[in-house]
């Protein structure tokens, strides 16, 4: 079995035109795919890192997203004396009660998108210690002050330091930036809750009510400890964390469906290519075909032996599409979020299962493109394959 891989070898790289093409092909689609996957999960890191595991989230049952979510002023006065809330240096518990609503922005880069704007409440800064003020300072809760992501000051036009947005008939003056290492946060307007509940006319709503626990392993204690208080029966908490997994899942997925659907059908183009690659070969090695099967090679070592070079077409296709598509990690861009109907900033993000599944996508290509050319050759008639020279 030794000689007919050594030959397939030579012969591999005596073809380097065709190969080139074939590779380059399934390259792309490779690109493209493990592209798709690469944004699903970064939407999924981007939303996952905007929660905390020891911050509890409360929204009302059924809701979608904050946006359609309601808690009133009594219901916001029981949740605070629930146990094992934690409590700041103040004394006081961390909790915070918070209006969302969606503005329009102009963009940097031409058009229109809806932006959230969160109030907060109480010492928000410790209830998410992963915010950082990175440019100026937080915003004065007695003022109509606002503090921005870093993806909102990119990427949005007035929404820098020392700027001023127009929205719900007030001017709103931006003093700080604030950064959460790459989380859904960073997309992103924070103001103070009670200023943006009168410039709303909300009263005294809000969309939801975020606390931190005393410990993380107190979240089931807590949870049993709303659920028999009938006044709070319509209302269900989760974990931070969870409920923001949550709202990445639809959107993840309908870009994994809508991306491997495109793929796949790209992948038919190079999956033809490869066959067309491989027939070609077995058209111009008839004869050394004839001449190992005259030589005693059997046809499960020929077509065994020319699988596998379609196999290694296919592999190095496959590592030169994930290669490329690495690059992709130093790029952000931005989309709508179907739950919230604002924009999300993400990142592409590649992990182990992607390549794994990119390589098996691309030796699926190889074997399918392969399997009906190594057939032909492992059936070449002895005689008439050597008369063919």
């Amino acid at each position: 079995m030794k000689t007919p891989f050594i030959y397939t070898i030579k012969n591999f790289r005596s073809r380097r035109l065709t190969t080139a093409i074939t590779i380059t092909g399934i390259a792309l689609v490779v690109f493209v795919f493990a592209a798709v996957l690469m944004m699903a999960y970064g939407v999924q890191q981007t939303l996952v890192a905007t929660g905390s595991p020891d911050n509890v989230m409360i929204v009302r049952k059924a809701s979608m997203a904050e946006i359609s979510s309601i808690i009133g002023g009594e219901s916001q006065s029981i949740i605070s004396t629930l146990p094992h809330i934690a409590k700041g240096a103040d004394g006081q518990p961390l909790i915070s009660y918070e209006p969302v609503v969606i503005i329009n922005l102009d963009k940097v880069d031409g058009g229109i998108s809806n932006v959230t704007v969160r109030g907060v409440s109480g010492d928000v800064l410790m209830l998410r210690p992963q915010v950082t003020i990175s440019a100026g300072r937080m915003f004065n809760p007695s003022l109509r002050e606002l503090v921005v992501g870093e993806s909102i000051a990119r990427r949005f036009k007035g929404a820098q330091l020392d700027n001023t947005i127009k929205f719900a008939g007030n001017l709103w003056k931006i003093v700080g930036i604030f950064s959460t290492g790459s989380s859904g946060f960073d997309s992103e307007i924070w103001g103070d809750s009670h200023q943006l509940q009168d410039a709303f006319n909300r009263l005294n709503a809000v969309s939801s009510v975020t606390l931190k626990l005393d410990s993380p392993a107190n979240f089931d204690a807590f949870k049993r400890a709303m659920s028999v208080d009938k006044r709070l029966q319509e209302f269900e908490p989760k974990i931070e964390q969870q409920y923001f997994a949550e709202q990445s899942s639809f959107l993840a997925g309908f870009i994994r469906v809508l991306g491997i659907f495109i793929t796949i059908i790209f992948s038919i183009g190079a999956t033809v290519g490869a066959m067309i690659t491989m027939y070609a070969g077995v058209a111009s090695r008839t004869v050394e075909i004839g001449t190992m099967r005259a030589l005693g090679f059997s046809r499960r070592s020929i077509l065994i032996v020319f699988l596998a070079e379609s196999l290694l077409i296919a592999l190095i296709g496959g590592a030169l599409g994930i290669f490329l598509a690495s690059f992709l990690r130093f790029f952000s861009i931005s989309t709508l979020n179907f739950n919230s109907f604002a924009e999300l900033a993400f990142s592409f993000a590649l992990s182990s299962s992607i390549v794994w599944s990119s390589m098996i996508f691309a030796m699926v290509m190889g074997f399918v493109g392969g399997f009906l050319p190594s057939v032909r050759a492992s059936r070449l008639n002895i005689v008439e394959a050597l008369r063919a020279g």
